[in-house]
């Protein structure tokens, strides 16, 4: 489990650029309030390594699950809150249920501070789930 901003970051399989190659279905871990992407703690080794390795050898792209076992890639999400598997909107939705209920503890012990920044979460959650559903009704 990870926290960014305050937030649980979502567990998920991206694509990063080291330099000219792209690396596909890497673990990794988001923010979804700052965007930030962190490579998943259990598998960052193994991905520089092969980051280098496939620098070194000028390949355009690689898949990281070709060089991680499937055990390996089963477990590194176990300790995920949430898990991006392509159903954003109800990740989405979990995070806000989870920033409501953080929100009212905040109003119970009269924490200003708390309340703002889980307001401002709730704002940030609220305007990406809303781009995500309009780009799904233009796509539908």
């Amino acid at each position: 489990m990870s926290f960014c901003c305050g937030a649980s970051m979502i567990g998920a399989l991206g694509s990063l650029r080291h330099y000219k190659t792209q690396i596909h279905n890497v673990p990794i871990l988001y923010c979804p309030v700052c965007n930030r992407i962190d490579v998943h703690s259990d598998i960052s080794e193994e991905y520089e390594l092969l980051s280098e390795y496939a620098h070194e050898d000028f390949a355009p792209e690689v898949d990281f699950r070709d060089f991680v076992s499937n055990e390996t890639m089963k477990q590194v999400f176990e300790n995920c809150i949430s898990i991006d598997n392509g159903n954003i909107s109800a990740v989405l939705h979990s995070q806000i249920d989870n920033a409501l209920d953080l929100l009212a503890v905040a109003k119970q012990l009269e924490d200003r501070d708390w309340e703002s920044t889980l307001k401002h979460r709730l704002k940030k959650l609220s305007r990406r789930l809303k781009r995500l559903e309009a780009q799904t009704k233009r796509t539908h």
